[in-house]
């Protein structure tokens, strides 16, 4: 079982993203969040085996809280699911540690493979 925290601050997205990941009986959400600070609260309390991270969060964007959490939790999978498409935006995300980043418009075709590669 792959436990998965969503961290996204809209919750219409974070439902779209729910009945996705839901299409696999391997896979749990332990939990939703709507900001950065929180998604770390969060990692320290339920240890997820991923955390589908947004960018722009309140408290805390998520490239600071990808670091601060792969800085206590180096194992952790971080993917990013944002719709930033900035180039520049895209190598910082990666140069956290995160495991992938995919396109909030990609995500209905590209997340599902993204999460299978950090657990293969």
């Amino acid at each position: 079982m792959i436990r998965i925290l969503i961290a996204d601050d809209f919750e219409s997205w974070r439902a779209e993203v729910r009945r996705l990941l839901r299409k696999r009986s391997d896979w749990q959400i332990v939990d939703e969040v709507s900001d950065g600070l929180l998604a770390i609260q969060k990692v320290v309390e339920l240890r997820p085996d991923l955390i589908l991270l947004d960018l722009a969060m309140p408290n805390l964007d998520g490239l600071q809280a990808c670091g601060r959490i792969l800085n206590s939790f180096p194992a952790a999978n971080v993917i990013f699911l944002s719709q930033n498409t900035n180039s520049e935006v895209v190598s910082a995300a990666l140069a956290t540690g995160a495991k992938g980043y995919v396109l909030k418009a990609n995500a209905f075709t590209e997340l599902i493979p993204a999460i299978e590669r950090c657990f293969t």
